[in-house]
């Protein structure tokens, strides 16, 4: 932005814009005239902006606080009989520097602005000193004031500057006089050069140092007031000076500017810095926010004048020949334009800033207001003239935030496209990154012949860690389509941009997902590979080299590096292409995942592979699976979640699940060989000592095509995890025990095993393994240590007609007359030696099973054949029946009758055993009936008896019944035929003790029987278990014939 002086007569032209609107400012009560305080202009000496309002001083002595409304809101004699010269106010503390007719020399006092005497209403007098340096007064020039209240400079037009330290400290001192104050410091002299300007450089974060600026008629020098240093001799900065009032501190405090006819100069603390050329004579130089306001000294206007704004003022108005005007400019030295030029006919008396608007004083007494336009305006006239990289100058100038410099970029971008500059657009809306939707951007340049400004958006996007999926997809398609390898291996290649929170650069610059998806999607299976492995995505890797690259030794390899958990989770999806391709390498890994708990060793070949996180569990017998199924390498089998109990965990970080998305089984390109892929980060890993087994049921499904090797995976993991084989042998074998293992999942896991290890066997097709097969499974039948399934063995064997093992699981099971019926079924279909074994099988179970007897016999008599062949075993059947009393001879009679088999010369003898046997017990019978009716009669006489009042009863005993003494006087006789002396019985005993026990019995049964009279329920029950027992049994204790109490009440 620095811009060299040139040569006087060919200062350039600045662009000069309308940024500032002129509006004159009235009195609040009288809106025809300007505010009170400057109708006496002429008297007005100096004016300063304050945090308490504008303070205006004039050359009687008085100072004036005005508020924003120019009203005077206090108002002081300052200096009495005097003037005042120079103000300056920090923090609420003012200082004014004035002439007093009692004082030779002039008089500095400090103020606080924020305290009043309650008397007078003036601000509180702190301090009160004469500026003094030698015997003879001089005039104050300048002063400066740093911002702390630390420091105070005030030249004097000898030549002479003085430096009050430490004022801060002075003022707010509670003790000491009025004139009390720090002891100045000469710091500077020069007789032949007045002191024209003074400024306070403030400390900044990289120089914590305080300068003064002392600017001369002929030179501009630095002093160090703070820090290391300081206190030397004022350095020359620059060997031009400046006239009285063209000197002021820059906006931010940091440099001076010295302003010159030919041109305008900012110096530093240690060298003359940027100048900037405006040709002109100027009288003042003031300051407001970041912009210089110069104003011209009066002079005659002219047509031919070589400023645009005088040539104007010249057309506009007729001015007396020989009227002088004053110039008045405010320009931004760092943008290099003009923000406002105005003319004043009479001359302007003071420029002051204050609340953030710039303020003109003209001669005359007006006071006009120059009101910034707002930012948006000043855009606006800059976007129509196309002057962007002005706008974005101003924007940063003015600290606009970033959303509005974006949005200028923006506009400077859509510019530039319509111009058809794309690749400058393009530039811009980079810049608008994070503050325009990219989608704005991106529609722009899906042309094919942009597509290059597009790469160039979208590598700035995963650059700033802003792109999303979507980006990554369109990012990667244009690399593909244009076969730009090298530019795709960059980018799938560059570290991270983005820190993660623990410090380490993990976050990608691109979604992973989608990179790995849009890489196998073009054919670029090698970059694909890359990504997923440095990044430890096992599935996405695994999917890779089993779906596209075909590298299932990779792929089992890589398996064995990573745990256990992930490699069951991944063997769960792509177990069977797998087997398919490697079944001999692929059953020894599932043996080793199932049965050790250490991690699976690692052969010696280095290969990758990476898994899938997927669970499944449950029993899985082959019973229950299709058959057949063709399995390919792209197919993963489905598989359930398991329960709760056989989920393993180890020490190896598992992906989480991911959506599955298609692939394209296409040869990789290879225009540009991709990358080497390096070693995977999890492979080298260390695992945890001990590893939780999953459950083998996860793998059943895989081997649906390879019995073989099911076979040898089941027995292995039995084996080796629980230790158990075929064989039944009494030693057990060594096995590694997991204190950590779920019993019941393992009990569960074992019964799978088993359950299908005795399907596979049965399985077997006939050949000569058949029957070594067919001894392996009778085997783990007799094994009664094996946990199978009794009742899902006795179905397979019954499905697979394997005879041996459905007996043994029958007898097992306590199922005998199964078995006997098995071979009686076996008679039927045409086996010889059936009957014989149903004979057989009868003596074995029979003593035990008695029931078996009657189904026997109707075999035996079934058929003439049967019959003739086992005629003995038919008779030795009848003997046991009729010994043990199994049957009753009618239903013997019925079985033998229901056919023409048997004749009554084969159960001649047995029958008339029979038959006199029955004569015998009925005779029995007969002679038990008349007992009991004669009974019954003689205890119905006796009862008769006894309820007849009018009958005597006569007693003929003599012996007591309690002592068997003979019976004297006195005696008690009860009706039972009883007797007792008196003394033998208890007091007031009126019942039978040798009959009580008896009555309360038979007094017991009948409550009882009451009480189950209304037990309906239970007497149903009865009968339906025992039938006509039940109910005789219900009439012999009168349940359904007793007169109930209630009912005799009644």
């Amino acid at each position: 932005m620095a811009q060299p002086v040139a040569a006087a007569n060919a200062a350039p032209a600045w662009r000069q814009f309308p940024f500032f609107d002129v509006v004159p400012v009235k009195d609040i009560h009288d809106l025809g005239s300007a505010p009170e305080v400057f109708q006496k202009t002429p008297e007005i000496s100096t004016i300063t902006a304050s945090s308490a309002g504008l303070v205006v001083a004039d050359i009687h002595g008085s100072v004036y606080l005005v508020n924003r409304d120019f009203e005077i809101g206090k108002s002081w004699i300052a200096h009495t009989g005097g003037r005042v010269t120079h103000m300056a106010e920090r923090k609420g503390i003012l200082i004014t520097l004035g002439e007093e007719d009692t004082a030779r020399h002039p008089l500095f006092k400090v103020w606080d602005l924020h305290n009043f005497d309650k008397k007078n209403g003036a601000p509180l007098l702190l301090r009160s000193a004469k500026v003094q340096s030698g015997n003879r007064p001089h005039p104050v020039s300048a002063i400066a004031l740093s911002a702390s209240l630390a420091y105070l400079a005030i030249g004097l037009g000898d030549g002479t500057v003085i430096l009050y330290r430490h004022l801060d400290q002075s003022i707010y001192s509670a003790s000491g006089s009025l004139s009390t104050l720090p002891k100045p410091r000469v710091i500077h002299e020069s007789p032949t050069e007045p002191i024209t300007g003074l400024g306070f450089r403030e400390p900044t974060e990289e120089n914590h140092n305080v300068y003064l600026f002392i600017v001369t008629t002929n030179r501009v020098l630095c002093y160090q007031a703070s820090g290391k240093g300081s206190g030397g001799t004022p350095t020359v900065v620059d060997e031009i000076g400046a006239g009285l009032g063209c000197a002021t501190m820059d906006w931010k405090v940091h440099e001076i500017v010295v302003a010159r006819d030919e041109a305008i100069y900012l110096c530093g603390t240690e060298s003359r810095g940027p100048c900037y050329a405006y040709e002109g004579p100027k009288s003042s130089i003031y300051t407001h926010r970041n912009y210089i306001v110069i104003v011209s000294p009066p002079f005659t206007p002219s047509a031919s004048a070589a400023s645009a704004t005088v040539r104007n003022f010249v057309a506009k108005n007729s001015a007396p020949p020989g009227a002088d005007i004053t110039k008045l400019t405010v320009f931004d030295p760092e943008n290099q334009y003009v923000a406002h030029s105005g003319t004043f006919t009479d001359g302007v008396r003071e420029v002051f800033s204050a609340w953030s608007k710039l303020y003109v004083l003209s001669n005359d007494g007006k006071l006009l207001c120059l009101e910034e336009k707002p930012t948006s305006a000043k855009l606006d006239m800059l976007y129509r003239k196309g002057l962007y990289t002005l706008a974005l100058n101003i924007a940063e100038t003015q600290k606009l935030d970033e959303s509005h410099i974006a949005d200028i970029h923006k506009q400077y971008g859509d510019h530039l496209y319509a111009k058809g500059d794309y690749d400058s657009a393009m530039q811009q809306y980079i810049q608008t990154i994070r503050y325009v939707q990219p989608s704005y951007v991106i529609r722009k340049f899906l042309d094919a012949q942009r597509i290059h400004n597009l790469v160039t958006y979208l590598q700035e996007l995963h650059s700033l860690g802003l792109a999303n999926s979507d980006h990554t997809t369109l990012l990667l398609n244009t690399y593909t389509k244009l076969k730009d390898v090298a530019r795709l291996d960059s980018f799938i290649k560059r570290e991270s941009l983005r820190t993660a929170t623990n410090g380490d650069k993990d976050d990608l610059p691109f979604d992973l997902d989608t990179a790995i998806r849009v890489c196998r999607q073009a054919g670029y299976f090698e970059h694909a590979s890359y990504l997923a492995k440095k990044y430890e995505r096992h599935e996405d890797y695994l999917r890779i080299q089993i779906e596209d690259a075909g590298n299932y030794k990779d792929a089992l390899t890589y398996l064995r590096r990573l745990g256990v958990e992930a490699a069951e989770s991944n063997l769960a999806r792509y177990g069977r292409a797998m087997l398919e391709n490697l079944p001999e390498e692929t059953t020894d890994l599932l043996i080793d995942i199932c049965t050790s708990l250490s991690p699976p060793s690692i052969e010696p070949e280095v290969i990758e592979a990476a898994p899938v996180k997927q669970s499944s569990g449950g029993p899985s017998y082959l019973s229950y699976l299709a058959l057949n199924r063709a399995s390919g390498a792209s197919t993963s089998s489905p598989t359930e979640n398991p329960p709760p109990s056989t989920l393993q965990t180890n020490g190896t970080n598992a992906p989480d699940a991911l959506v599955r998305r298609d692939s394209v089984h296409e040869a990789s390109r290879t225009s540009t060989p991709p990358p080497a892929t390096p070693t995977t980060t999890a492979a080298s890993k260390l695992h945890p000592n001990n590893v939780k087994r999953p459950s083998p049921r996860l793998y059943f499904a895989h081997f649906v095509d390879h019995p073989e090797h099911f076979v040898r995976f089941l027995e292995a993991v039995a084996r080796r995890r629980w230790g158990q084989v075929v064989e039944n042998s009494a030693d057990s074998l060594p096995v590694e025990t997991d204190p950590n293992a779920d019993d019941q999942a393992e009990q569960r896991d074992q019964a799978s095993v088993w359950n299908t290890l005795f399907e596979l066997y049965l399985a077997q097709p006939i050949g000569s393994a058949d029957l070594q097969s067919n001894a392996k499974a009778l085997a783990v039948l007799q094994n009664t240590r094996l946990p199978y399934d009794p009742t899902h063995a006795l179905i397979l064997c019954s499905t697979r007609g394997f005879t041996p093992g459905l007996v043994l699981l029958w007898e097992c099971m306590g199922m005998h007359e199964d078995v006997v019926r098995f071979f009686m079924d076996r008679h039927q279909e045409g086996d010889a030696e059936a009957s014989a074994e149903v004979v057989r099988r009868l003596d074995e179970y029979g003593p035990g099973r008695p029931q078996l007897y009657p189904l026997v016999l109707r075999f035996l008599t079934s058929s003439p054949a049967l019959l003739t062949k086992h005629r003995e075993d038919v008779g030795r059947v009848l003997r046991v029946i009729d010994e043990e009393k199994i049957m009753p001879p009618v239903s013997v009679v019925q079985v033998l009758s229901r056919n023409s088999v048997a004749s009554v010369g084969l159960v001649k003898e047995w029958l008339m055993a029979r038959i006199k046997n029955a004569r015998e017990e009925v005779e029995t019978d007969q002679k038990l009936i008349t007992s009991y009716r004669t009974e019954t009669e003689a205890k119905m006489r006796q009862v008769e008896e006894l309820s007849d009042p009018d009958h005597p009863r006569v007693f003929h005993v003599t012996q007591c019944s309690a002592c068997q003494g003979g019976l004297d006087l006195p005696a008690v006789h009860f009706m039972c035929n009883h007797s007792y002396h008196q003394r033998c019985l208890p007091q007031n005993e009126t019942e039978c003790p040798n009959c009580a026990r008896e009555h309360g019995i038979i007094r017991e049964i009948r409550r009882n029987n009451e009480r189950l009279a209304d037990q309906h329920d239970l007497f149903l029950s009865e009968v339906r278990e025992g039938g006509f027992d039940a109910l005789a049994g219900g009439f012999s204790r009168g349940i359904l014939n007793l007169a109930r109490a209630e009912d005799v009440a009644a």
